[in-house]
């Protein structure tokens, strides 16, 4: 058969893909902290005798979009919102360090701070406060407490959030959405990253653009699906021609 419905297919597939990605992105607009998937492909020449000008659509692992999202008041305690590049980092169920841009800390029975179920990671490993303390967050991550007497005077210092940036280019995100290092090693404390108590950090992705982006993908893939149609008729025609010779 004719490699055209090949490249036609490959095509078609590479759009289904993005379409994926892009439904993904839509339904995640009001996740607070969330970082866009962004699709990557690059192209394969078709190997064997005939025209170079065939090529196929080799996909690649999705990157991320590390756009800031809206700085948005909450005035509670907890929150944090980061501001300009920089990553929380906490532990995975693994026990591994992941990182995410969600500033919405809870804290547990036991006093431990976590982000969606997990640990937020301190100087210390995951931070502990104690029960009924009253917390909040210098520009640099460090947190300290008030007793909840209220008695400003005995305000202490007690950790600090581990702050990390992380290049765009080793940027990545694990099979459960967390945000990961591409090389696997543990991202360095930066000092230079400064936060803010009290705000939280919307999604990154924009409802409209991505709506106007999933309308042209679905063109796209039309169009894909009628190329593979063409060459199927033109493959039924070569085959009539050689039948009637």
């Amino acid at each position: 058969m004719d490699k055209l419905i090949y490249t036609a297919l490959s095509g078609a597939s590479h759009f289904m893909m993005e379409q994926q990605i892009s439904a993904n992105n839509l339904a995640n607009v009001n996740t607070t902290g969330f970082r866009a998937d962004m699709e990557r492909a690059q192209t394969q020449q078709v190997a064997g005798r005939g025209f170079t000008t065939r090529f196929l659509t080799q996909e690649a692992p999705a990157g991320v979009d590390d756009g800031t999202g809206v700085a948005e008041k909450t005035d509670r305690p907890l929150d944090v919102s980061i501001q300009g590049t920089g990553y929380i980092a906490v532990l995975d169920d693994n026990g591994n360090e992941v990182y995410t841009r969600n500033g919405n800390i809870q804290q547990d029975d036991q006093g431990m701070l976590t982000i969606n179920g997990h640990p937020v990671v301190g100087d210390n490993g995951p931070i502990m406060l104690p029960p009924n303390a009253i917390a909040s967050f210098g520009s640099d991550g460090t947190i300290s407490i008030t007793p909840d007497d209220g008695d400003v005077t005995a305000t202490m210092d007690v950790d600090r959030l581990k702050l990390v940036d992380i290049p765009v280019t080793n940027l990545a995100k694990n099979s459960q959405g967390m945000l990961v290092t591409a090389d696997g090693a543990p991202a360095e404390l930066d000092e230079n990253i400064r936060v803010q108590g009290g705000f939280l950090e919307s999604s990154n992705v924009s409802a409209v653009s991505e709506m106007m982006h999933s309308l042209s993908l679905n063109r796209q893939f039309e169009a894909q699906i009628k190329m593979m149609k063409t060459a199927e008729d033109l493959s039924n025609a070569g085959n009539r021609l050689l039948s009637d010779s």
